[in-house]
């Protein structure tokens, strides 16, 4: 059986940004003083940074005959047919193609995705959407869990 793993992390740019509140904290208490102004810096930065890595910490993770994505656990005997998407069929299956029902682990810097069919007849969910770098790897996996 395939294992797969895959952690969302946020791009390189968020990390500056979240740098850049810090200054922007610190500018706005320059006039109050020197000490808060370093506390503003280090504590905007601190949040900022808390914040982005939060954001980019969502796991995919196909282990022990089940999908793990984000907080979501679903088994292979509730999966069905997975299919990769590449960037534009990511984007339609986000927007206006999108079922309101349906599971997704969406990350807005991640153009790829993964839609995965769910089978179980108790669970409303028709499918899954999962933002991944990595779709064929993720398809792999599902389709050797499913087996």
């Amino acid at each position: 059986m395939q294992s797969y793993e895959e952690r969302l992390t946020a791009p390189r740019s968020w990390w500056v940004i979240a740098a850049l509140v810090g200054v922007a904290c610190a500018l706005m208490l320059l006039p109050v003083g020197t000490l808060p102004m370093l506390g503003g810096l280090i504590g905007g930065t601190a949040l900022s940074a808390v914040a982005v890595s939060a954001y980019g910490s969502a796991r995919i993770r196909v282990v022990g005959g089940a999908l793990i994505a984000g907080d979501a656990r679903i088994p292979a005997s509730a999966l069905g047919e997975a299919r990769a998407l590449d960037a534009e069929e990511a984007l339609a299956w986000r927007t206006h193609k999108a079922d309101a029902r349906a599971f997704m682990l969406l990350r807005s810097y991640v153009p790829t995705a993964v839609r995965v069919e769910i089978t179980d007849p108790d669970d409303p969910t028709p499918y899954a959407y999962l933002s991944t770098r990595r779709p064929e790897s993720l398809v792999a996996a599902l389709t050797a869990v499913r087996a």
